[in-house]
């Protein structure tokens, strides 16, 4: 009942994307990271000089384990760098650590969409699961000949656009925080020649297409529940 095959012909072009990213973004910061920084300032250095510049009072710089890892948490105000930029003076490193200030940046400016973004996670969080457990009670149901299962289906579905308007949402926020990166380490003289600012410019938008993709992954697979549930509902009248 719960199998499809269309299902495949709406998540494969999101799977392959997906894929084609993540080689592209490892490859660039693989790359770029492999380029030393004129200024031989780590990432936790550079961050530090930013927080500085820029009068980002009362943000700490934590490690965090894992590779790219690297996130802003404007709950505790603290910049969390994975070990690999921290510590590494690589024009990757400092590129990543100035993304992450921008978020920074965002938090201390109120900047909307950020506060939009972080309003809509209580209910992805919930939606995510409870959208899908109604899809698939409501085709339970109407697979047993209640009109009703429809209708739930229905629900599910519209539960689950949350996901899609987050990746939505998430999109700008992240495409502004690397505006801010690379203005901020322009303006500051952390990177130096245009190499440097090519080598920047090229992890922070390989970094922007994850969040293409995921947008992308989010539309169809909610487009796949809604041609599903939709599909049912013409075959009932």
């Amino acid at each position: 009942m719960f199998y499809n095959p269309q299902y495949l012909i709406f998540m494969a072009p999101a799977f392959l994307l997906m894929l084609l990213t993540s080689w592209y973004v490892k490859s660039a910061y693989r790359k770029w990271n492999q380029v030393q920084a004129r200024c031989h300032l780590t990432g936790s250095e550079a961050a530090q000089r930013l927080i500085s510049r820029g009068g980002l009072f009362g943000i700490q710089i934590q490690a965090v384990a894992g590779n790219l890892t690297d996130n802003y948490d404007p709950r505790t105000k603290i910049l969390h760098l994975s070990q690999d930029v921290a510590q590494n003076s690589s024009v990757a490193a400092i590129a990543v650590a100035a993304h992450e200030l921008g978020h920074a940046q965002q938090d201390a400016e109120g900047y909307f969409p950020l506060r939009f973004r972080a309003a809509l996670v209580p209910m992805v969080n919930f939606g995510s699961y409870l959208g899908w457990i109604l899809v698939m009670i409501g085709l339970f149901l109407s697979y047993a000949g209640m009109a009703l299962g429809i209708n739930i289906a229905w629900l599910g579905v519209l539960i689950f656009a949350g996901g899609a308007l987050f990746a939505l949402a998430t999109l700008p926020v992240e495409l502004n925080a690397s505006s801010r990166a690379h203005r901020l380490l322009t303006e500051t003289g952390i990177i130096l020649g245009p190499d440097e600012e090519h080598g920047v410019k090229t992890v922070l938008n390989a970094a922007a297409l994850t969040y293409v993709a995921a947008l992308v992954t989010a539309v169809l697979q909610l487009l796949y529940y809604a041609s599903m549930v939709g599909g049912l509902g013409r075959r009932r009248r």
